[in-house]
């Protein structure tokens, strides 16, 4: 089973979107997703339903109430199986601290869950700063997957999600692979382009092939609480989500291993 995290310290960059398209992908290929909202703002939970559940029967369940996680996921017919988040998850960082014991309790969480139930794939819906939720995250994740809307200040704000885990590899002791996705492609901008091309030069073969094109459909499925492939199965991001689902599952297994030390990787300019 892989579990996936996906991770920027930087809003607005396709984090929720993806999550979401990537579970529906799954389940239309008859796999079994279970995606987990880690994020206070509550996003990914408000596109399955506009009543928030009580805080215990949310993530916030878990951290204060050692709720076992399996009790607090709901089916969710589009994307699997969710467990929601609740605004009072706002509260973990300045409650629990970050000892180890709390940095690892999500990762032991889901080795519980995972001897319970059977799901291909779980999904980690980050929220866009770094504090325990994310940490935990990291901790529990087999891969990090960094989305990066297409410009110069999200590209910047990727190369510091890059520096934010080569500095924990001396915690973890291991480096957790990770792929960068270029989000909001838009093809009618040369800055497209030119940030796709100082992506390739920093992030080398951790740049996914796949690009998620810039595409209204996209932006607007949220807003109609649907995937994009049940808002509009012929757009191009359903063709692009369905890419990436397959170049994942693609990934041979050395290509999931820790990488020996890469080319220097240049600077990014601001």
């Amino acid at each position: 089973m892989r579990r996936i995290a996906v991770f920027n310290q930087k809003g607005g960059v396709g984090k929720t979107t993806s999550v979401l398209n990537l579970a529906a992908a799954m389940l239309s290929q008859k796999q079994s997703p279970l995606l987990i909202d880690m994020d206070p703002q509550c996003h990914l939970t408000e596109i399955l339903s506009d009543i928030p559940p009580a805080s215990p029967r949310s993530l916030f369940g878990f951290y204060q109430n050692s709720t076992p996680l399996d009790e607090l996921m709901v089916p969710w017919s589009e994307a699997g199986l969710l467990i929601p988040a609740h605004r009072e998850l706002v509260k973990v960082d300045s409650i629990f601290g970050k000892g180890p014991t709390i940095l690892n309790r999500l990762k032991v969480g889901l080795d519980t869950l995972e001897k319970k139930i059977n799901v291909d794939r779980i999904f980690l819906d980050c929220c866009p700063y770094l504090g325990v939720l994310s940490l935990n995250a990291v901790f529990a994740a087999d891969m990090i997957l960094v989305p990066i809307s297409s410009d110069f200040l999200s590209l910047q704000g990727a190369q510091k999600v890059e520096k934010t885990l080569k500095a924990l590899e001396n915690v973890l002791k291991r480096r957790v692979p990770r792929r960068y996705l270029l989000t909001c492609y838009d093809r009618r901008r040369s800055m497209t382009f030119d940030v796709e091309k100082l992506a390739r030069e920093y992030f080398a073969h951790e740049l996914c092939e796949t690009v998620i094109s810039e595409n209204v459909a996209v932006a607007e499925s949220p807003q109609a609480r649907q995937d994009i492939f049940r808002y509009n199965p012929q757009a191009k991001g359903a063709v692009d989500y369905m890419a990436l689902l397959q170049e994942l599952n693609s990934m041979a297994p050395e290509q999931e291993e820790d990488h020996a030390d890469l080319t220097r990787r240049s600077s990014i300019s601001s």
